[in-house]
């Protein structure tokens, strides 16, 4: 393809797509592993990876082959019937997720984080209601977390933000400082059946839970009979360096959601109960017509299957500290907040996030800006050494191009 037909495919979707995102002006058409090629041919190293989804890289042989030998017998059927890839999936999934928390459960099958965040909350209400009454309803999450863009799952989102031309949300959700436990000691009364909260807020500027605090909120839901979820539709599958980022603080979550890299950029969404918990759903309590379907559950089981082989949080425990020392090392990067391959570099005062981002761009990185003053670095688990090393000499290059355009205290 062409330049102008790079611009006639932009032209196309200014003029048939809802304005919803801030598009960059490139056209990527295929991917191989760590990098990614526009539609004139250019090639990039992928450091962002579809907001961490692509964690074994993009176009894998292996859930290629899977994809395409499974919509040869059967892409869907409804969720009113069994099919036989769904179940066995739950199977991989409890099996990991017992082997973290000590306890078997169950799955519900979504097409997205989100669906999966909406799950939890339902199944939540569903057990606080049952046990306390119709009075016990109520969720209570972090300030600057990010559970989703549905109504609900925004509501439950402490980015106002984000919510404010949307107003009303739904009702049933309080909001406390992050890493707090005596707000949220305040804040669980009678009338919470659940506290939601992420290990790592990724969306929300990579904030770190403090150590102890994830203990002590087990320790208050079980006080005070709230079911405790962890949001890991970011974090989840090995991107920190452990299957999963609650096991960095040796808590037991009651519900857990996975999203991104379950499919590898095939959208699917888990919500997983241990199993009393789970009982709470019954038939007709919930439901979605894609969700766990054929085509989505065997791409998720092949997936699994090169993260088990691969060792996917082992890779990302060590590719993660290489590219945290050599963010370090750079003398304008303030800091580096994060776990394992979920990442962002702080940078120095006066440099400006979205101008480094769109310069690494325009020199073939991909990676994007979280915050105003940090880029956000979600590489695929497999990535390399050399490749780490190719990504940050290009990093290194546009952060010296973003200074010398920038103040003249940023340029000394």
């Amino acid at each position: 393809m062409n330049a102008l037909e790079t611009a006639d495919i932009i032209g196309l979707d200014e003029r048939h797509v809802m304005a919803t995102y801030a598009r960059a002006p490139v056209v990527f058409t295929r991917g191989s592993g760590s990098r990614l090629y526009d539609a004139d041919g250019r090639e990039y190293l992928d450091f962002l990876c579809g907001l961490a989804v692509t964690s074994l890289g993009h176009a894998h042989p292996a859930v290629a082959e899977a994809l395409a030998d499974q919509a040869r017998q059967l892409l869907h059927v409804s969720n009113l019937f069994h099919n036989d890839v769904q179940p066995r999936l739950a199977q991989r999934l409890d099996a990991l997720l017992a082997g973290a928390t000590g306890q078997h459960g169950r799955c519900f099958f979504a097409n997205s984080g989100a669906e999966a965040n909406e799950a939890a909350i339902k199944l939540a209400r569903r057990i606080g209601q049952r046990a306390g009454g119709p009075g016990r309803y109520e969720i209570v999450s972090a300030m600057r977390s990010f559970h989703g863009r549905t109504l609900t799952t925004l509501a439950a989102t402490g980015q106002p933000e984000k919510q404010e031309i949307f107003e009303p949300l739904p009702s049933g959700f309080r909001h406390v400082p992050f890493g707090d436990p005596h707000a949220l000691a305040g804040a669980v009364d009678d009338r919470v059946c659940a506290v939601i909260l992420e290990v790592v807020q990724a969306e929300g500027g990579m904030n770190m839970a403090p150590s102890g605090y994830l203990a002590a909120v087990r320790e208050l839901c079980d006080d005070r009979g709230a079911l405790l979820i962890i949001d890991e539709v970011q974090t989840g599958l090995g991107r920190t360096g452990r299957w999963f980022a609650f096991e960095h603080a040796s808590v037991i979550p009651d519900i857990v959601t996975l999203a991104k890299a379950l499919g590898n950029g095939v959208p699917i969404g888990a919500c997983w109960a241990r199993g009393d918990v789970a009982d709470g759903f019954g038939p007709g309590d919930h439901a979605t017509t894609f969700g766990g379907q054929p085509l989505a559950a065997r791409a998720a089981l092949e997936v699994l299957t090169v993260l088990e082989d691969e060792d996917a949080p082992g890779r990302a425990a060590s590719a993660g500290e290489r590219l945290t020392r050599s963010l370090c090392d750079l003398a304008a990067v303030d800091g580096v907040r994060g776990l394992g391959l979920l990442l962002a570099a702080e940078l120095r005062p006066g440099l400006d996030a979205p101008r480094v981002v769109r310069i690494c761009l325009e020199s073939g990185l991909v990676v994007n800006a979280l915050t105003p003053s940090a880029v956000r670095f979600t590489p695929s688990l497999l990535v390399s050494d050399d490749e780490i090393d190719e990504a940050l000499e290009i990093f290194a290059a546009a952060l010296d191009a973003a200074a010398a355009t920038s103040s003249p205290e940023v340029k000394s």
